[in-house]
């Protein structure tokens, strides 16, 4: 018994809401103590005693209601010294909850809670490790909606600082994948620190979303080939991908450093002076059925089509200019990201 007492005594030092709310309450109950207390010892009326017992209380010093007996000035003393001691209480929890961590972090968790519900057509980035990191500068870089799901405290404190929407949890779990709007979201990744969990989460969000577009992060041959089968649409070997640009880098030093800046979408659009985009034609486009002349992109919008991607997966390299659009092409474009953004808001998806 004295040791739950021990531990229940910690856990109100450490946590200043409930010692607002058990304080509060005491108060409440020195108040019926003291208006049962007035009306027994003095025979008041229930009003009578009630006033007495808050002007007393309060100290306003409003003066007795009648002359009290010596029991009921002893009564009024205990009353008084009680009362100025849970008042104290009360005021210095009030001032911990307002001023701590405690009740901003509630604050910004009943934000992100009311963010969530509303959100649509977003991302959502399984794990904030090194690589989580980067994928969530880039999609900010790019203006993304998007939240972050992972298990570590430390992460989700670096995410409430810098104002990112993110669930503290494990992703492999049904519920925390719905909370992040699964079944509303554009996309999906896996970066989790095995391949095990990055196969669970994948077959999990294709569970609860079929239409999701997942990408999963694999570290070896067999993981890739699992996280396909799991239903994954994309998986990306990190060493393998490393490994080419290190010999890129050996072999072909410029066209490496072209890549590096082409790709480093971490910084700003100021930094940035060129990127490469996709715009999906749709049946209703304008672009549908016309040549890559008449579209005009690179007088419209400084864009260049690198490359068309047919329906069936294939590609089509630099294009000529007598090219006609299809619908249910993608065009590869490459030009400052602000014309990127521009043309994917005028024709791409929505």
């Amino acid at each position: 018994m004295v040791v739950y007492a021990r531990r229940y005594l910690h856990l109100l030092a450490a946590d200043p809401l409930r010692q607002l709310q058990l304080s509060m309450l005491s108060l409440l109950i020195l108040v019926a103590v003291g208006t049962f207390g007035y009306m027994w010892l003095e025979g008041m009326s229930w009003i009578d005693a009630l006033y007495m017992t808050i002007i007393t209380l309060t100290t306003v010093g409003f003066g007795e209601i009648k002359p009290l007996s010596p029991r009921g000035r002893l009564f009024t003393i205990g009353l008084i010294v009680v009362g100025v001691g849970l008042a104290a209480w009360a005021l210095r929890s009030a001032v911990e909850v307002v001023l701590g961590d405690r009740f901003w972090l509630s604050v910004s968790q009943r934000r992100i809670k009311s963010q969530l519900t509303s959100l649509r057509n977003h991302y959502i980035v399984c794990g904030y490790g090194r690589m989580g990191r980067q994928i969530a500068r880039d999609l900010r870089a790019r203006r993304e909606p998007f939240v972050v799901i992972d298990s570590s405290p430390e992460a989700a404190e670096e995410l409430l600082e810098q104002g990112l929407l993110h669930i503290q949890g494990d992703a492999t779990h049904d519920k925390v994948l719905i909370q992040a709007g699964v079944q509303r979201a554009r996309g999906l990744v896996a970066v989790l620190d095995t391949d095990a969990d990055n196969v669970l989460v994948v077959l999990t969000a294709r569970v609860l979303n079929p239409n999701v577009l997942i990408v999963a992060r694999a570290t070896s041959e067999v993981a890739e080939d699992k996280l396909l089968r799991a239903g994954a649409d994309r998986v990306v070997s990190p060493y393998v991908i490393g490994g080419h640009r290190l010999a890129l880098a050996l072999i072909q030093p410029v066209v490496h450093d072209f890549l590096n800046h082409l790709f480093h979408f971490g910084e700003s659009d100021e930094a940035r002076n060129v990127e490469i985009g996709e715009v999906h034609v749709k049946e209703n486009s304008p672009l549908a059925g016309q040549t890559l002349e008449k579209c005009d992109l690179r007088r419209l919008y400084q864009l260049t089509v690198i490359a068309i991607q047919e329906p069936d997966g294939s590609f089509i390299f630099t294009p000529n200019a007598d090219y006609r659009i299809q619908p249910g092409e993608t065009l590869i474009v490459i030009g400052p990201p602000q014309s990127i953004y521009a043309l994917e808001r005028a024709h791409g998806e929505t």
